[in-house]
């Protein structure tokens, strides 16, 4: 029998489509079972037509067997199958899509929903296989024949005998090697598992022999192994059935069992779409975040099937980071796929369903919110960071998206509330929205700072996670409404006759301020009266856009070693109103005392910030010589 060469630049092209074009071996498995699907789809859909087609929906079926001792692979359906010149053009010609010809034959008809397009899925099978049979019957045809090949030098075809039309794909297993154990694939559970992974959408039955255990007839404690013909794979996705048809208990079994968690999710998001890209979509959003949620490790994104067949296990594309989160899938028979069909090419389609996911996301979040605030609060409390993270990282860009999402722990209301919240009920004076920074919601809403907010009757937003002062300075305002730190320079909270008094007795103090500061020697920009403090003697704030929290947090990242620790210009602000400031006005200003007391105020404002002292030997010696 003479062997053919394969037309177009062939040895090349197969050597590319086995070495290069597919990054995971297991990978063939997927494109033969989705090529046994469309060859029962094909026959499928003349039979609405074709009397002589007998076979309904339900007679057709995929069989996977595996022979261990003859290390083969063999995949059978009862397709529309091939005849030799089909043979020769769609395997014998690389990159030539029977497939793909169907479909734009019949692409005026709507319901028809076949998979392959590029003609280059068979040639995976030789990633694994040392050599490849097909031996196919064409539905109208009493000849079978043969296909056969061993790779790139070329492949031969030759009558042979089939029982009923379909086809078989026969692989010879490559041997083992160190690197790579190709007798894998002859293993039940490695074949079952890649079924479930990539093909368990599959319209039809994906059958196997499965070796069972049971007890032996009349044993109570003796068991046998047995053989039983078993379907692989779902079948019907959840995702493509009406919500009517679902249950509660149908989302949340499906979720456990998909993504491996122990509890059923939080929130769920079904939606089907129609247009110019059409999609189905089912998404969850956890209760608790996976272990390895905040790590490098952790990988967000979609899984990714087109006519229900995974194409991708995580498209990141489809989410962005601040809804990463989000667990489920999405399915579409719109997509443009790159020619292996395990990633996603950059066009227009992705974008627009990316753009609808996250609206949608959005708005289920919304609703949420509105209609069941204990189970937002409880989303917000484990997934919340990652949206604060989202207005920082899109520098304002997604500003309008999440701004409604995030949520703040209000020192007045003594519990988290949005920034509407906050705006619905702020007193017609109120000019800005004020806020606190410090480790925890406590230690926030007892900073000196805050006193003279209070007293207005103002509340006060405490912000105890890393990003939050970062966040809000990328949102500059909400609802016109700016963010002011309390920690700020200039409050601007006075009358102008308060103002006026204030700036005298200031100016009626300068020497003694200017002597705090020498005393402090370059630690402090300034020393200067406080117009906040109401209670405390002392505070620190800063001028200039680095907020003294903000350098705790810079200074603490790993990378910012290089160029030295980060510092605020900070400024010393001392309460006129306390006894502290009446005792220090009454020292003369050569007194070495002045000094001391400067760096004891000093040390007490650094301490209330949460922040080191940088003498804690001098600190207490000064301490202990106040107490004799």
């Amino acid at each position: 029998m003479a062997k053919k060469a394969f037309k177009t630049e062939s040895k090349r092209l197969l050597e590319l489509m086995i070495n290069s074009i597919y990054t995971h071996k297991e990978i063939f498995l997927r494109e033969l079972l989705s090529n046994a699907s469309d060859a029962m789809d094909k026959l499928h859909f003349r039979s609405l037509t074709d009397d002589s087609v007998k076979l309904g929906q339900g007679d057709f079926y995929i069989r996977i067997t595996p022979d261990a001792a003859g290390r083969t692979l063999t995949i059978s359906d009862n397709g529309c199958g091939m005849r030799a010149e089909e043979l020769e053009n769609n395997l014998g010609v690389i990159a030539q899509s029977g497939t793909l010809a169907f479909r734009k034959e019949h692409a005026e008809d709507k319901n028809l929903d076949v998979i392959g397009q590029f003609g280059v899925g068979f040639y995976s099978a030789f990633m694994v296989a040392k050599s490849v049979r097909v031996v196919s019957r064409a539905f109208d045809s009493e000849q079978a024949y043969e296909w056969q090949s061993a790779g790139a030098d070329g492949y031969t075809i030759a009558p042979a005998e089939r029982a009923e039309a379909g086809t078989d794909v026969i692989l010879t297993l490559k041997e083992d090697t160190e690197e790579e154990k190709y007798g894998q694939y002859l293993e039940e559970y490695t074949l079952s598992s890649l079924v479930k992974k990539y093909s368990d959408y599959i319209r039809y039955p994906i059958r196997m022999e499965v070796e069972k255990s049971r007890l032996k007839e009349g044993s109570e404690s003796e068991y046998e192994q047995y053989k039983e013909d078993s379907v692989l794979n779902s079948m019907t996705p959840l995702w493509k059935k009406s919500k009517a048809e679902l249950t509660d208990e149908d989302y949340n079994q499906f979720y456990m069992d998909k993504f491996h968690d122990f509890e059923p999710p939080l929130l769920r998001i079904h939606t089907s779409v129609e247009g110019a890209v059409s999609y189905n979509a089912l998404l969850f959003i956890p209760k608790r975040p996976p272990y390895d949620f905040y790590s490098k490790e952790y990988k967000r994104g979609l899984q990714l099937y087109t006519s229900g067949v995974m194409i991708m296990d995580k498209c990141e594309d489809l989410l962005p980071d601040y809804f990463g989160f989000v667990r489920g899938l999405v399915d579409s028979a719109d997509l443009s796929l790159n020619i292996s069909r395990e990633m996603l090419q950059h066009d227009r389609q992705l974008q627009v369903i990316a753009k609808n996911l996250k609206k949608k996301i959005k708005a289920e979040l919304m609703n949420l919110l509105e209609t069941d605030r204990e189970a937002y609060e409880s989303f917000f409390k484990a997934f919340g960071l990652t949206l604060k993270y989202g207005l920082y990282a899109g520098f304002g860009a997604n500003k309008e998206l999440l701004e409604d999402l995030v949520m703040f722990h209000s020192a007045k209301e003594d519990k988290l509330v949005t920034l509407k919240e906050y705006v619905a009920v702020m007193p017609a004076e109120q000019k800005e929205i004020y806020y606190a920074c410090a480790e925890t919601t406590q230690r926030a809403i007892s900073l000196p700072q805050t006193e003279l907010v209070r007293e207005k009757g103002y509340d006060i937003l405490c912000l105890v996670d890393d990003v939050d002062e970062f966040a809000l300075k990328m949102l500059n305002a909400y609802q016109e409404k700016p963010f002011r730190s309390v920690s700020d320079k200039d409050l601007d909270l006075s009358t102008e006759e308060e103002k006026q008094a204030f700036a005298d007795k200031e100016k009626e103090h300068g020497d003694l301020l200017s002597a705090l500061q020498k005393a402090l020697d370059g630690q402090v920009k300034a020393v200067r009266l406080s117009s906040k403090l109401k209670n405390s003697p002392v505070c620190l704030v800063s001028d200039g856009p680095l907020s003294i929290e903000m350098e705790k947090v810079l200074n603490s990242m790993p990378n910012n070693e290089e160029g030295g620790p980060l510092k605020a210009e900070r400024v010393l602000e001392i309460n006129p109103a306390h006894p502290v400031f009446a005792a220090l006005s009454a020292l003369p200003q050569d007194d070495p005392k002045l000094a001391d007391y400067a760096s004891l105020l000093y040390d007490q404002a650094l301490l209330i910030e949460g922040l080191p002292i940088e003498d804690p030997v001098a600190f207490s010696n000064r301490v202990c010589a106040l107490m004799r």
